[in-house]
């Protein structure tokens, strides 16, 4: 990620923030889906993201296209986005649809509800090859994949859960679905001021241990961790915990592994 880039997320944020709880629902798909409408386009995602161009010319321009579809607040938040600089078209189109995310997670009227709807839907697709498949496969038309998810998860799930995923299996911009699924949980957890960490074990963990790693986590890591847990009989005992890019492994599995590598050195 440029620097160009570090400064157009923060300035982008500082004004999600500065809406406060006001961002609804139709805030946040409308940027998701003008964000897959700049992605589209060569020519307007080049537009806005030339160097050279005026920061008031690709306002102007996100206006012309889009003062008529997007809610008031939602337009405020692209042309913030458009009249920053990017270090790149695909910042720009990550950029957006962190935006999005964020003001869809702000909506929701549960905490915490939908990073773990997310969740349960990955693991569902995970142990579903077929479902990733049909999901995953660049063959397959867009509209039955939106299709799939709607007949799957229409009125099992919270309408942000709904709206972020349809968008994900629309722009995936060669990213994996579960990998879409983890990256959006995070940044949804996030704007509720907190982090996930998945843990994984052999067996499901008893309440009091869950509530005993929770209160560690949180010590090291200094925020609410939401946990989900993963059962890997591969593991044989032990625990590994990941939150975003950290990696805590302490399974039985990896230490016969490093047992091995020693011994075959």
């Amino acid at each position: 990620m440029g620097s160009a880039t570090r400064e157009a997320l923060a300035s982008s944020r500082a004004v999600l923030t500065a809406h406060g709880r006001t961002p609804d629902l139709a805030t946040g798909e409308g940027l998701l889906d003008s964000g897959r409408v700049i992605g589209d386009s060569a020519q307007l995602l080049s537009a806005l993201v030339d160097p050279a161009a005026d920061a008031a010319a690709k306002t102007t321009l996100v206006a012309a296209v889009f003062s008529a579809k997007l809610t008031p607040t939602a337009l405020d938040l692209l042309q913030t986005v458009a009249a920053a600089r990017w270090s790149s078209h695909s910042d720009l189109l990550a950029g957006i649809e962190e935006l999005g995310l964020r003001a869809v997670a702000s909506s929701a009227p549960v905490a915490g509800a939908v990073e773990a709807e997310l969740f349960e839907f990955g693991t569902a697709v995970a142990s579903n090859g077929e479902l990733e498949l049909a999901l995953a496969s660049k063959l397959g038309a867009v509209s039955a994949k939106v299709g799939l998810i709607d007949s799957l998860l229409t009125g099992k799930v919270s309408d942000q859960t709904l709206v972020i995923v349809r968008h994900l299996v629309q722009q995936p911009r060669g990213r994996r679905i579960g990998a879409l699924l983890r990256f959006a949980a995070t940044i949804v957890a996030d704007e509720g001021g907190t982090a996930i960490a998945t843990v994984s074990t052999a067996e499901l963990l008893s309440a009091a241990q869950l509530a005993r790693l929770r209160t560690s986590l949180t010590a090291r890591y200094g925020r609410t961790l939401t946990i989900n847990q993963v059962v890997d009989a591969a593991i044989v005992g032990g625990v590994r915990v990941q939150i975003g890019d950290d990696v805590i492994d302490g399974t039985i599995a990896t230490r016969l592994k490093d047992l091995r590598l020693q011994l075959a050195g």
